[in-house]
């Protein structure tokens, strides 16, 4: 396996697994920790954690999968998360997705994150954004845009989202 972790993190995260009573337990730990340094968590990661706390690599894989918080892929390099509930939906928040999507050439009929092939860009539907009163919302990396069109979101790809 070619996955390294920096000596520095790998003896963080080994240290921190004697503070639970089963290594099992600092799974979710490890998880972020490696998400945080690299992005994502890959498929090699996860054998990794598991070599590191003796478990098998499914033990590991199901927690990938079933946390949404974790990423499989990277992230491209602006996120645009488009807010799906309800009083956004009711304000057109599905067709400033589809707008996204089709700019970027990603399939609008996808409901899981897309990241276009140069790594630029991420699209994603998710779930409340906090700012009903302002719907349609995007949150463009960390920048909150309310009341979004797709005039608006035009210029946030033309902007590259603003970084």
């Amino acid at each position: 396996m070619s996955f390294s972790v920096p000596p520095a993190l790998e003896a963080e995260l080994v240290e921190l697994a004697t503070h639970y009573p089963q290594k099992r337990s600092a799974s979710l730990m490890f998880l972020h920790a490696l998400q945080e340094h690299f992005g994502f968590v890959s498929r090699d990661a996860v054998e990794w954690v598991a070599g590191k706390l003796s478990l098998q690599p499914i033990n590991v894989h199901e927690l990938v999968t079933f946390y949404p918080m974790f990423r499989q892929e990277p992230l491209g390099k602006t996120h645009i998360k488009v807010c799906r509930t309800l009083s956004c939906a009711l304000f057109g928040s599905g067709e400033l997705r589809d707008h996204f999507c089709k700019k970027l050439g990603l399939d609008p009929h996808r409901h899981t994150p897309q990241t276009t092939p140069d790594g630029k860009f991420t699209v994603e539907f998710v779930e409340c954004l906090a700012s009903c009163g302002t719907a349609p919302v995007v949150m463009v990396n960390e920048d909150l845009k309310e009341k979004v069109t797709t005039s608006d979101a035009d210029r946030i790809l033309a902007e590259g989202g603003g970084r």
